[in-house]
């Protein structure tokens, strides 16, 4: 047989290099190097090795191959074996076989001893081979990468949540002020949504499945040639304990697509919900605003051509993996369906799958990339409580025109207070330096109803009424609500 491998060698001498190409799906810009191991290209193929492998120590198990020939299957075989790479596998499948795990069988049964090369790839279909790898990579990859860098950046935002929980800042809505939150709310809001969503990512990872049941999904070979069953092993449930995985209930040729479509999809929500804190915080950067600022480090240039700036690069970089999350999905969303029991539409798109967790992980390295000190760039951010100060008393006390309204409401006016302070009181603000508590105050003499409603305020109340740092609600109990439910769901993972 001719040794495609060895030609590849050769090829590889004659270019002057042995290196492997490690690149990961999507742009060569963006490639997080933790994710190598899983879905580096030349990396992929032992992945597909390992099923083939699970599958024929089964065979083993079942007295299919004899004891005397699975024995061959020796941890020096098996390593070299693992070896292959994907590159490998697609030379052979250009020059010869056409057909990528048929390609890959070639370069395993070159490696094999003599009396189990007939045995690679039995009784399995490609799909049997590239579905359960291709889950076993995601889980891989979420256990190994994308579930420590969650825990990491949910403690980063529990942290500033905690220590900005009573820095009152002014919440905004339709891009106006609106009323006073804290700096830790703001904070605790996008951890409450990247919390949620990666639990969710974590249990749609353990909801992953494999596949080893044939051509059409209806385990022929196993069933009609007496494979399954034989030594009371069912072969696909063997295959995939081997693997770690556990079965679909039932499949066609390919895997049903939900179980890695919801993982994804949560992958996606947990790229959506770091997006958040991305454009809340490049705008709360805006030079007329200036609540926040990222770390700008010694040699940083903000501009090409204005020295002076300081541009949110790194928020900005967090909302586009966003987008480009978005658009990969579509992806996932075109492959729901296929014909019958399998059609090859799908196969293309769903090798860039994975290019949603590297821009993911992208985002997940932008928050925890150390500093000099070693601390991460989320808890390198720096709040300017001046200017939250200053931005909530921008406009006075106009900003409490909700409590005006309620209070006079609560204690007795009968009439529309809403209509009273927004057509009466409001225009009367600014006229000589006039409060909207003293505007609302001169108002209610207008009439007997008012002004008894407004005697009636309790002292407590009108005393947040005067200062808009006051009004801030649960803001505070909330904060410490969502940094306890983070706390303990670090402590139980």
């Amino acid at each position: 047989m001719l040794s495609c491998r060895q030609t590849l060698f050769d090829f590889i001498a004659r270019k002057g290099t042995t290196m492997a190409n490690t690149a990961l799906p999507g742009n060569p810009r963006y490639q997080p190097k933790d994710l190598v191991a899983f879905f580096g290209y030349d990396n992929l193929a032992r992945t597909l090795v390992e099923v083939e492998l699970a599958a024929l120590r089964t065979l083993g198990d079942a007295l299919v191959i004899k004891e005397v020939d699975i024995a061959l299957l020796t941890p020096e075989i098996e390593a070299k074996l693992l070896a292959i790479t994907m590159s490998e596998v697609d030379k052979v499948e250009r020059e010869i076989t056409k057909h990528d795990i048929r390609a890959l069988v070639r370069l395993m049964q070159e490696i094999m001893p003599v009396p189990l090369r007939r045995w690679v790839h039995v009784p399995l279909t490609s799909y049997d081979v590239l579905d359960t790898a291709r889950a076993l990579q995601f889980v891989r990859a979420h256990e190994g990468v994308v579930r420590p860098k969650a825990h990491a950046v949910i403690e980063c935002f529990r942290v500033q949540a905690m220590r900005h929980a009573d820095e009152v800042q002014i919440g905004r809505t339709h891009g106006q002020h609106a009323l006073p939150v804290t700096v830790g709310f703001w904070f605790a809001t996008v951890l409450n949504r990247v919390l949620f969503n990666t639990q969710q990512a974590n249990l749609y990872a353990k909801g992953l499945v494999g596949k080893i049941s044939g051509a059409v999904g209806a385990y022929n070979a196993q069933a009609e040639l007496g494979i399954t069953g034989r030594s009371g092993i069912i072969f696909e449930d063997r295959v995939l304990e081997r693997l770690g995985l556990k079965p679909a209930p039932i499949s066609t040729q390919i895997l049903p697509p939900e179980p890695l479509a919801y993982y994804l999809y949560s992958c996606l929500m947990l790229s959506a919900s770091l997006a958040q804190f991305g454009r809340d915080s490049r705008h709360l950067m805006r030079t007329e605003i200036g609540e926040l600022a990222e770390p700008f480090e010694k040699g940083q240039v903000g501009s090409s051509t204005m020295a002076h700036k300081r541009n949110p690069l790194n928020f900005e970089n967090l909302e586009g993996m966003w987008v480009k999350n978005k658009n990969e999905f579509g992806k996932v969303l075109d492959t729901i369906i296929s014909e019958h029991q399998r059609d090859l539409v799908g196969s293309s798109p769903a090798r860039d799958f994975p290019t949603l967790i590297v821009n993911l992980t992208y985002q997940f390295d932008t928050l925890l990339r150390p500093g000099k000190d070693g601390t991460p760039f989320l808890g390198r951010l720096v709040v300017d409580t001046e200017a939250c100060r200053r931005n909530l008393h921008k406009q006075g006390d106009i900003i409490l025109a909700e409590p005006f309204y309620l209070a006079l409401q609560m204690y007795g006016y009968e009439g529309d207070a809403h209509e009273v302070i927004n057509h009466k009181a409001m225009p009367m603000v600014g006229v000589n330096a006039r409060t909207l508590y003293e505007a609302v105050e001169q108002v209610t003499h207008l009439e007997p109803d008012l002004e008894a409603a407004w005697k009636k305020i309790p002292k407590d109340v009108l005393k947040f009424l005067r200062d808009p740092a006051n009004y801030v609600g649960r803001a505070q109990e909330k904060v410490w609500q969502i940094c306890e439910t983070a706390e303990d769901y670090l402590k139980q993972s």
